[in-house]
C-alpha cells in the first residue's frame, strides 16, 4: 500500500510529506529535480516517471483544457498557470475571491487572471484594463 502523503505546506498549500512525516514540501517541488526530502524520495523514480500519471492525484490539478496539467499548489495561487485561467477563475478551481494582498480587476496581462498583486498598483504601468490600478487601488 502507498503511504498517504497528503500534508498542508506553507500558506495552507497543498504538500507532499516526506519519509521522517515532519517534512511537508510543498506539491509543486515534488519532481523538480531537486531533492527537497532528506532522502530525496520527492524525486524518485515511481513518483517521478511518467508525469502525471505517475503522482497521487491530491498534488495535481488538470487544466479545462485536459493536455494540460500543474501541481495543486498552483491552483489558486493568482498567477494563470494553465494559460487558461482554468487553474485561477474555473468552475474546477473553486478559487476565492481575492485577497488582501491582490486588486481585483481584468488583468492586461496575461500572467495574472481576475486580480493583481497590490504591489503592482500606483507604480505608473496599466495592470487592469480599467486602469484602476493606477487611480483606485
Amino acid at each position: 500500500a502507498s503511504v498517504n502523503r497528503f500534508c498542508a505546506a506553507s500558506n495552507n498549500r497543498t504538500g507532499f510529506l516526506c519519509d521522517n512525516r515532519a517534512t511537508c514540501i510543498p506539491a509543486s517541488q515534488v519532481c523538480d529535480r531537486v531533492s527537497n526530502c532528506r532522502s530525496g524520495e520527492d524525486e524518485q523514480e515511481k513518483l517521478c516517471g511518467d508525469l502525471p500519471h505517475s503522482l497521487p492525484g491530491y498534488l495535481v490539478f488538470r487544466c479545462s483544457n485536459p493536455a494540460y496539467w500543474v501541481y495543486a499548489d498552483q491552483r489558486c495561487n493568482g498567477m494563470n498557470d494553465c494559460g487558461d485561467c482554468s487553474d485561477e477563475m474555473g468552475s474546477l478551481a473553486a478559487c476565492p475571491l481575492c485577497g488582501s494582498e491582490w486588486w481585483s480587476c481584468s488583468p492586461v496581462l496575461y500572467e495574472y487572471c481576475s486580480c493583481i498583486p497590490r504591489r503592482l498598483c500606483r507604480d505608473g504601468v496599466q495592470h487592469c484594463l480599467s486602469w484602476s490600478d493606477e487611480y483606485i487601488c
